[in-house]
């Protein structure tokens, strides 16, 4: 586990030096970079919880994808920042930036959180606009609806916010510009020469003086990008904002067991199993005064592939699922399903700490009624509306990521550790499911199976899904929030759990029809 968290550490690097030489010319320039500006914006010694750092790994795009997005505490309210770095082609938002932000309005909206944009882009990369253009505009409609949330919405002008750039401010409840640095225009002097004749300038044309003294789109002068922060911090200071859910107990016990020895818990063969419950007492809080047994097991001699039950994190009350075994049977699923509808009842949220191969197949299984039983699992997990939360820690294979609260089941967050593989199936067997229906296809039409040559064939295929099924690149995907360090799960979940609480959670009142 050590070596796979160097490896993290080097891909985390790449997401920070993504602007490389760029990044000492921007500070040449007297400009602050995006994580600089972060820093400064947050309040002093907070925890910044950055989202989706590897955000287009593996692709033709710069590691972070030219944004940096997460959630900090500004004068003390949870808010969700996003920061173009124009040390990476000038900010420009390319198709992983745009996958990366709309996730990150969705953990907005889903968490009621105020937005915070640092703008200083140079608009689309025009050369992939295809892939922008037409889903772009959901970025704007995603501000514009916020505000009619009444969930604020705060643009900070640093530098270019041109073309589709300009309705970041232009749909903002709050708009900041620096003055001498912010340029917003829907064309820029060379298009209004082109398209009208006139000649013109960047600062006439839309310079943070004319915004502010005449066409009324900035509120804000800031002399400099520091007093542009100091003019944000101070908007977010009076938006009067309280939190509308549950408050957590304030005494709580750190977790009974060291959670630096998460790193020793996971087997290199996720085909081995391991207890999750040294994985869990390592993360939820120690027994102490009000929370007299850390966790409280539900239907421990039942179903025991698939530990559930009570625990507290960081004075938030949860429910936990996670797997003991690597597959999931009738008696996990209805286990499960009963315990969501629990949670449910009872506005609790949930956990789901994954190491999966999917659901038990065979003949016995399925005539003993597996399809409806995980359908019942499944159905559970869909219609719940207590939020979710997901930590992918082994195997996360076929329908066991989807009754798991996979991505496709909108989790709240979800975080994988560098341990974590998913995929339809594991390599070996979609390998050899192929190659069984290859021997049946030569033998219907009489002819003989190449074994030899289809051994190159399987291999190609196993390392082709091995490598697909690597944290980086479904983190690369946006099919994750972040690979985190295992020993930092407990400091990240707590994090969540407050950033949930800044809305009511009410639990389903209704599920739908279980095949029983």
């Amino acid at each position: 586990m050590e070596a796979k968290l160097d490896e993290l550490h080097a891909e985390l690097a790449k997401a920070v030096e993504a602007g490389g030489k760029y990044i000492e010319r921007h500070r040449q320039r007297g400009k602050l970079t995006a994580r600089e500006r972060i820093e400064l914006l947050i309040d002093e010694d907070a925890a910044f919880l950055e989202l989706m750092p590897l955000a287009g790994w593996g692709s033709d795009f710069a590691v972070g994808a030219s944004l940096v997005t997460g959630i900090g505490v500004v004068e003390g309210v949870e808010c969700l920042i996003v920061a173009n770095d124009p040390t990476v082609k000038g900010g420009a938002l390319n198709p992983w930036s745009l996958r990366k932000s709309f996730r990150a309005n969705e953990i907005a909206e889903k968490n009621n959180l105020p937005v915070i944009n640092l703008t200083e882009s140079g608009g689309a990369d025009l050369p992939t606009q295809k892939d922008l253009f037409i889903p772009g505009g959901r970025g704007f409609r995603d501000l514009t609806r916020a505000s009619a949330r009444k969930q604020p919405t705060i643009s900070v002008v640093f530098g270019n916010s041109t073309a589709g750039g300009a309705y970041i401010p232009g749909m903002s409840d709050y708009v900041i510009m620096v003055k001498e640095g912010a340029k917003v225009f829907l064309a820029g002097p060379p298009l209004v020469k082109m398209a009208t004749g006139e000649e013109t300038d960047d600062e006439s044309l839309g310079g943070a003086e004319m915004h502010s003294r005449t066409s009324g789109l900035s509120d804000f002068l800031a002399v400099d990008e520091r007093d542009a922060i100091r003019l944000a911090r101070r908007t977010v200071a009076r938006l009067n904002w309280r939190k509308a859910g549950p408050t957590p107990s304030t005494d709580y016990a750190e977790p009974d067991l060291d959670p630096d020895e998460l790193l020793d818990l996971i087997p290199t063969d996720l085909k081995e199993p391991f207890d999750p419950r040294e994985a869990i007492l390592r993360i939820v809080d120690g027994a102490g005064p009000g929370n007299e047994v850390a966790f409280d097991e539900f239907k421990p001699l039942y179903g025991t592939a698939l530990c559930v039950g009570w625990a507290r994190l960081h004075g938030h009350e949860i429910g936990i699922l996670a797997n003991a075994r690597g597959v999931l049977m009738s008696q996990e699923a209805q286990k499960a399903a009963q315990f969501i509808q629990l949670a449910n009842a009872k506005d609790t949220p949930l956990l789901f700490l994954h190491n999966t191969t999917g659901y038990m197949v065979g003949k016995e299984y399925e005539q003993n009624g597996i399809i409806k039983h995980g359908a019942q699992m499944i159905n559970a997990v869909s219609n719940s509306t207590v939020p979710h939360l997901t930590v992918i820690m082994g195997a996360s294979y076929g329908a066991g990521n989807y009754g798991m609260n996979g991505r496709a089941y909108d989790p709240r967050f979800l975080f994988t550790w560098p341990s974590a593989k998913s995929a339809v199936m594991g390599p070996a067997q979609l390998a050899g499911v192929m190659e069984i229906v290859a021997r049946e296809s030569a033998q219907k039409k009489g002819q003989p199976f190449d074994a030899e040559g289809f051994a190159g064939v399987k291999a190609m295929v196993e390392a082709t899904i091995e490598e697909q099924s690597l944290p980086y690149v479904l983190s690369g995907l946006v099919y994750d929030d972040g690979v985190i360090d295992p020993r930092d799960t407990r400091t990240v979940l707590g994090i969540c759990l407050s950033v949930i609480a800044n809305q009511p959670i009410e639990g389903a009142m209704n599920f739908g029809v279980f095949r029983l």
